[in-house]
């Protein structure tokens, strides 16, 4: 048992906010967070050679507020759904429903896994999220992805231009800004019963 009375099998599988809720509960959540995935991985703009999306922002919530694994599995079928309803013509990518599902998932374990006594700890954790999602999903995954397939270039001269020139470090850094400006709101919306800590 952890120090909240959830097991620690179940806190692999859903967040404290879901881990004693009944399967409707948590069914409504998983669908409605997928449903979220969805929408965000149709909605992309450019601002100059940067393309920008939310995918990051939603991955990370989605772990937040259902947990590692199933935040995992919501994400990478956001992605596959997301994709077959509008693929733009572009072919399916599959690294990047992983690398959305290694986001929540890796946020799920983080925020959820390590316990905190202080309020201020949640930013530390976040902070730690930050930083590890960005360097196994953004560029372990992706960039060594995209590098691998459609690039001739050397590796870092690919990873400066990607994350540099294409602005992708711009994408992240917006991301994440707004995971630690959202977190905190979401644990105050009381109807939402979500608790992020």
């Amino acid at each position: 048992m952890s120090e909240n009375g959830i097991p620690k099998w179940k806190k692999v599988l859903f967040s404290e906010t879901l881990a004693t809720k009944n399967a409707a509960h948590k069914l409504a959540y998983i669908g409605v967070m997928t449903a979220l995935v969805v929408a965000v991985n149709m909605f992309e703009f450019k601002l100059f050679d940067t393309q920008f999306s939310f995918t990051i922002l939603v991955s990370a919530l989605t772990g937040l507020i259902i947990g590692p694994l199933f935040g995992f599995v919501a994400c990478f079928l956001g992605d596959l759904v997301g994709f077959l309803v509008n693929s733009s013509g572009y072919a399916y990518m599959p690294w990047i429903g992983i690398s959305m599902g290694l986001v929540a998932m890796l946020s799920g374990f983080i925020v959820g896994g390590i316990s905190q006594k202080k309020g201020w700890l949640l930013y530390i954790k976040l902070a730690i999220v930050c930083i590890v999602t960005f360097l196994i999903c953004t560029v372990a995954i992706n960039t060594t992805a995209f590098w691998l397939l459609y690039s001739k270039a050397g590796y870092f001269e690919y990873l400066f231009t990607r994350l540099i020139v294409q602005g992708q470090i711009w994408n992240s850094l917006v991301n994440y800004g707004l995971l630690f400006a959202l977190v905190p709101m979401l644990n105050h919306i009381k109807p939402l019963k979500i608790y992020i800590k």
